[in-house]
């Protein structure tokens, strides 16, 4: 090789043509604690799905004669105390769970990301105000303000929603408010108070793009925290309602067969709402990672 000649070009590493985003999703596809519990969730979705396509029993329909039987090869995780199929309760069951839960949590993120912004972003008397109201809120048990939305608003799936969003809003709140207060300060937001653009733009079009990773993360702890507390307020009797077979409510109808020895009606749902919530704390602590990577 002459003098004259230039050395050939490196290539560029990887790395260098990702953007933030291709980061983000590089690491989660290295990260075995996410696709683990991102196996697990997927699971769950589709056996909320289709599960009722496939399962061998009605999982609603009684059938006496059979009652208390032991898991066996007709049914494979036995039957209830009505005779029902335990294996077929616990697949269709995911439905409900993965309905409300989500939406909840949905509604919390939507919520507590809205007045987040707001507090972080004005601070002052309003942020002192607020943020006294959120942690008094945060302070009373959901189960206190499940019942008072239950008198207002009667049993049903839409109370149950709302109640854990209403309870989660202000922990995400208070997440985001975090973020802005630190945002609100870099150059880009004097930029745009330079340029008169309006609070509403600020908060909602410059400073929002910026603060949407913790947001994701927080969205995903919360996840976890709303299907255990839908399984709670189903146990309970203050959610989900009969005949569903969702799992903390066939849980609450068949605990006291485990003193007679019958434990499958119980160990099963027991363990799908276990599973599903490792599921998600592990998708969380993958996306916490990955932001942090």
């Amino acid at each position: 090789m002459s003098a004259t000649d230039t050395p050939a070009s490196l290539p560029a590493p990887d790395t260098a043509q990702r953007s933030p985003w291709g980061e983000v999703l590089h690491s989660l596809s290295r990260s075995g604690t996410f696709l683990t519990g991102l196996f697990i969730l997927l699971f769950w979705v589709v056996c909320a799905l289709f599960g009722q396509h496939f399962v061998p029993y009605d999982p609603l329909a009684s059938d006496i004669i059979n009652a208390l039987t032991p898991p066996a090869a007709d049914h494979w995780f036995g039957t209830d105390q009505l005779g029902r199929d335990v294996f077929s309760r616990v697949i269709v069951g995911s439905r409900d769970i993965l309905t409300v839960a989500p939406l909840a949590t949905i509604l919390a993120t939507i919520a507590g990301t809205a007045l987040g912004l707001v507090i972080g972003y004005f601070r002052g008397i309003v942020d002192d105000i607020v943020s006294r109201v959120l942690e008094a809120f945060m302070a009373i048990p959901v189960v206190i303000i499940a019942l008072l939305a239950i008198v207002a608003l009667g049993t049903s799936k839409i109370t149950v929603i709302v109640v854990i969003g209403l309870s989660f809003a202000p922990i995400i709140a208070r997440t985001v408010r975090s973020a802005v207060l630190a945002e609100r300060e870099l150059d880009y937001v004097a930029a745009a108070k330079l340029r008169h653009e309006g609070a509403l733009h600020t908060m909602f079009v410059e400073i929002l793009p910026n603060v949407i990773p913790p947001i994701l993360v927080e969205t995903t702890v919360r996840l976890g925290y709303a299907i255990f507390a839908v399984a709670t307020l189903s146990f309970m009797g203050f959610g989900i309602q009969p005949p569903s077979p969702d799992w903390g409510l066939s849980i609450s109808s068949n605990y006291g067969m485990i003193g007679g020895g019958f434990w499958w009606t119980v160990l099963f749902d027991a363990l799908a709402i276990a599973s599903l919530v490792i599921g998600v704390n592990l998708v969380a602590d993958g996306v916490h990672g990955a932001f942090n990577d």
